[in-house]
């Protein structure tokens, strides 16, 4: 991001740039930057955008081709086009001996580092940026900003808890701070209310809250979580294999914690890395009210409850519900 920030201050742009990761919400930030940059807003003629899978890349190249009216460069957005992860061959040619007045800005989720695209924009010494999900370290800093910039106060343990529902994901942070922001209009502070009431519970933190119960042997706040689920439409076997991955990253912590390994190393060292610190924070404190043999037994039994759904032998609405009621049999017993 810092290469991305010097090139827009000085205005120096290169012919290529690829924006690429999970994170939306800083591709989207940086697309409308460089685009403003690069290009007047009233700059219509010098200017094209393309998105989705089978874009037609001749007429890409022509349009690159064609010098631009009255202007340094030709700028050209292509979002979400699959390029990167087919073989492209015409394009990455092209990309070698391209017109210099033409500016190619792709915006994409996925690429493969060995496809031949790729290898062309950096040959070509594009710039080459990723957005990854983002750390605490940098979400917390980045959402404190919005809420002060909106002249609203909030206790930390509120601040966590809005963590805690809507997640690490940037986008959907920025949803659910509009919704709160329209929410305490005339309010000074954003409470624990004021959270509960507007911000969506996100899957994972859902599947954070199953496992809760299940610790604390609670099966129908469980079920309840459960339910709420289903009434978001969510599919019962998506959510058993969500359960049954959660409960595989529980044993993994609790070795390490057995071999003296604390949060930082355990985060590093996880099956599931980069592990996020409060994902490492939480999964520390479930493992513990579990044995090892019960975790064991747990995805044991995830296990043959999938193979007996998908062989219609079991409902797969009532094989989760069996599943969390066994689980939660199965938690507080420390390790």
């Amino acid at each position: 991001m810092k290469s991305l920030n010097e090139d827009i201050e000085k205005g120096q742009f290169k012919n290529i740039y690829l924006l690429y990761g999970e994170e939306d919400y800083l591709k989207r930030q940086y697309k409308q930057k460089l685009t403003k940059a690069m290009l007047p807003e009233e700059d219509t003629v010098n200017y094209a955008y393309y998105e989705g899978r089978g874009i037609p890349v001749p007429e890409i190249i022509d349009l690159a081709e064609t010098m631009p009216f009255f202007a340094e460069r030709r700028l050209i957005v292509i979002e979400n086009s699959g390029l990167f992860k087919a073989a492209a061959p015409e394009l990455a040619d092209y990309i070698k001996t391209m017109s210099p007045a033409a500016c190619f800005l792709f915006i994409e989720k996925e690429v493969d580092k060995r496809g031949k695209l790729y290898k062309a924009v950096k040959e070509k010494k594009g710039r080459i940026v990723e957005f990854g999900a983002q750390k605490e370290q940098a979400v917390s800093p980045w959402l404190l900003g919005k809420i002060k910039k909106e002249g609203k106060k909030i206790k930390q343990d509120t601040f966590r808890h809005i963590l805690l529902k809507a997640g690490m994901d940037m986008e959907t942070l920025d949803k659910e701070m509009e919704k709160l922001f329209c929410y305490t209009i005339g309010k000074d502070e954003i409470t624990m209310e004021d959270v509960d009431a507007v911000c969506t519970m996100q899957i994972t933190n859902h599947i954070f809250q199953m496992v809760d119960a299940a610790a604390a042997q609670d099966k129908k706040k469980a079920l309840d979580y459960y339910y709420e689920l289903l009434a978001l439409r969510e599919e019962p076997l998506g959510i058993l294999s969500m359960l049954t991955r959660q409960f595989r990253l529980l044993l993994n912590v609790q070795e390490l914690m057995k071999l003296g390994k604390g949060k930082k190393e355990i985060m590093a060292d996880a099956d599931d890395k980069p592990m996020h610190p409060f994902v490492a924070e939480k999964c520390m404190r479930q493992c513990r009210n579990f044995r090892r043999s019960e975790l064991l037994a747990i995805l044991e039994e995830g296990i043959q409850i999938e193979a007996d759904i998908k062989t219609g032998q079991l409902n797969k609405v009532m094989g989760v519900e069996l599943f969390l009621v066994s689980t939660a049999a199965r938690g507080g017993k420390e390790r």
